[in-house]
Order: C-alpha cells, then sequence, then structure tokens
C-alpha cells in the first residue's frame, strides 16, 4: 500500500526491455547515439512540430537547465508560491541560473490566479534598478495539487506573460497524466498554448531516471547553449543512449499515456473507496494522478500503522499518489483500514 509517490514504483518492463537492447554493442557518447535521435523525433510527432530535446536523468535537473535558459542572473521567474520549483529543488533554479529570483504569485489548488499574475506582469519594470524584473513565467501542469489548467487557462496566462516580454516554462513532471485527463493533444497543452520551453516528465511515470528538456519555436535558438549548460553542470553523460532508450520506449505505440491513464483511473477509484470507507473529502480536485483528503486523526494513524505510505501535504490533507503499478487490491486494502471503526 505505497501511495507517498509515483516515484516509488517500479520501472515498466518495456522500458527495462529497451535498456537492454540500448546495451547490445557499442555505440556514439554525449547524445550523438541513435537513440537520442530516435527520442527527438519520437517526442517531435508526439508534440506535432520541430523542435529540439536535451534529456537529463532527474526533474529538477530538468526545470533548472530549462530556466537557465530563459532567465538571466539578474532576472525573475513567475511561479505559483507552492510550485514544485519553489518548494522542492533546494534552491536548483536559483543556482542554474547563477542567480535569478523566484517571484511568487498566489491561486486556489496550485493553479496562478490570473489576477494575481497580470498584476505581477504589469507592475513589471525593467528600466527600475531596485526591482528584480520579471523574464519568465513557470507553469506546472499537473500542479503540485494535482491539479491541471486547461489549454485555454495555459493560453491565456501565456498570452499575457508574452505581451509583457516574458519567455513561458511548463513544468511536466506529471504531463502525461495532465493529457490523459484533459483529453487535449499534447501541442495543445503545450507549444500551442504559447509554451516555449517544457520540462517533460517519464521517471513518476513508468521509467527510471528520464526527463526532456524540449524547446519550442524561437526558444530553440537556446538549445546550443543548453548543452554547454548541461555539460558544465555534470548532466551530459557519457552513455545517454540509455536515457534515451528510455524515452523512446516511454513513448513507442503510445505507453506513456496508457500508462498515465491507469495511474489517473487508480486515484479516482481510490477517492470513491476513501469516501464511502471514512466519508473522506477531497481538498483539492482530483485532475490526475494526484489525491489530496482530509482524513480524520485516528483514520491516519490506523493507515500508518499497517504499513500504508503517504504523505502528509502542508495544508493538513494527506496526499495519496497512484501510478502505473497500484493495484485494485493496494486500493481495496486501503479502504478496508480506513473503514475499521
Amino acid at each position: 500500500m505505497n501511495f507517498a509517490s509515483d516515484t516509488t514504483a517500479p520501472v515498466h518492463p518495456k522500458i527495462l526491455s529497451a535498456l537492454a537492447k540500448a546495451n547490445d554493442g557499442y555505440s556514439a557518447s554525449y547524445g550523438e547515439d541513435e537513440w537520442s535521435r530516435a527520442a527527438r523525433d519520437a517526442l517531435a510527432g508526439v508534440f506535432e512540430t520541430d523542435l529540439d530535446v536535451w534529456l537529463v536523468a532527474s526533474g529538477t535537473a530538468s526545470n533548472a537547465l530549462a530556466l537557465s535558459v530563459l532567465c538571466p542572473p539578474t532576472g525573475a521567474i513567475a511561479c505559483h508560491r507552492e510550485a514544485h520549483i519553489e518548494r522542492d529543488e533546494r534552491g536548483a533554479p536559483e543556482f542554474f541560473t547563477g542567480g535569478g529570483k523566484l517571484a511568487l504569485l498566489d491561486g486556489d489548488h496550485g493553479r496562478i490566479d490570473f489576477g494575481a499574475l497580470e498584476r505581477a506582469v504589469v507592475a513589471n519594470n525593467p528600466d527600475f534598478v531596485h526591482e528584480t524584473p520579471l523574464h519568465a513565467l513557470s507553469l506546472s501542469n499537473l500542479t503540485e495539487c494535482g491539479t491541471a489548467y486547461s489549454a485555454e487557462d495555459l493560453r491565456a496566462r501565456a498570452a499575457l506573460a508574452h505581451a509583457h516580454g516574458l519567455r513561458v516554462h511548463l513544468d511536466g513532471a506529471r504531463f502525461a497524466n495532465a493529457v490523459a485527463s484533459l483529453g487535449a493533444s499534447p501541442a495543445d497543452l503545450s507549444w500551442r498554448a504559447g509554451v516555449d520551453v517544457l520540462s517533460f516528465g517519464a521517471s513518476k511515470n513508468g521509467a527510471i531516471g528520464c526527463e526532456a528538456i524540449v524547446l519550442f519555436g524561437e526558444a530553440r535558438e537556446a538549445f546550443a547553449g543548453l548543452k554547454v549548460r548541461a555539460k558544465r553542470a555534470g548532466h551530459m553523460p557519457a552513455k545517454l543512449r540509455f536515457t534515451a532508450a528510455q524515452m523512446c520506449a516511454y513513448l513507442e505505440d503510445g505507453l506513456w499515456l496508457e500508462l498515465a491513464g491507469v495511474a489517473n483511473k487508480a486515484a479516482a477509484k481510490l477517492a470513491a473507496s476513501l469516501e464511502q470507507a471514512c466519508g473522506a473529502e477531497l481538498a483539492h480536485p482530483l485532475d490526475g494522478n494526484q489525491l489530496f483528503v482530509s482524513l480524520p486523526q485516528p483514520v491516519q494513524q490506523r493507515l500508518s500503522e499497517a504499513g500504508a505510505r503517504f504523505y502528509p501535504w502542508l495544508d493538513g490533507s494527506c496526499r495519496f499518489v497512484c501510478s502505473w503499478s497500484t493495484t485494485d487490491e493496494d486500493i481495496h486494502s486501503l479502504a478496508e483500514i480506513a473503514r475499521k471503526s
């Protein structure tokens, strides 16, 4: 009954198999291999556009490197105050940008309020020497509260950012879950909505450690600089083919959306089961594979003592995360323990 995070889940067999195949013989180093080229082509097909991509092993590296090409050391990045880059990345964006600052914005359920963003960009004055001017906007889909931005939500915020000279980054560690939930195309939830750089995650959805920094449109001009930054930061492993092989397998035949759909359905089933078992109430809308519920303290204690793993959240709720490998038995067992009087 491990619902602590989707990063605790095992690797999908198809990805393990792809790694074994990539291990057959010799191949070029540092991203010059056939798997890296195939991964780029596969991503271009998924997103229906030409693009550039660099693969890294962690979401923190993906976000921080992506933001480093959008924000100078003297600039700021607007994000939600509960965003992963603020709460969980130990200053990595500031470090990788060489001194960039995070400007925190409010909004319900982890989504940046449009009015709050509008006030921030209108007040932004790059010519005022005492102010750290905004250079980028970072959004998350899914958000840290498990909620989704629709294509329209993204498009409105990106258009506002662009109108004021900001570039747009999207933290897509759980982008697959957002796409599976919303039913929109990957293109509509990224570059067509105005996203310049996407951190496209696979590690939370069946891979070992594989994230793609995807550059769209004019942002592709920064690709050479991104590679230099990746090299200096130690994110240009010699045997990059093994990261690329994961991405190839992840995208092949729509596996990434299949796995995300399984995780999302498991979360919906878990929500219904906990509601029926102990009257659990949602703390945030359920838009993907992350479930935030308010549970009585005795229920929390009972679950913990029985070995269930979940995460106490900052707002007092409990976070349960389902993955591609979550079983009906896991859900049933958790609900039965919660039901006991």
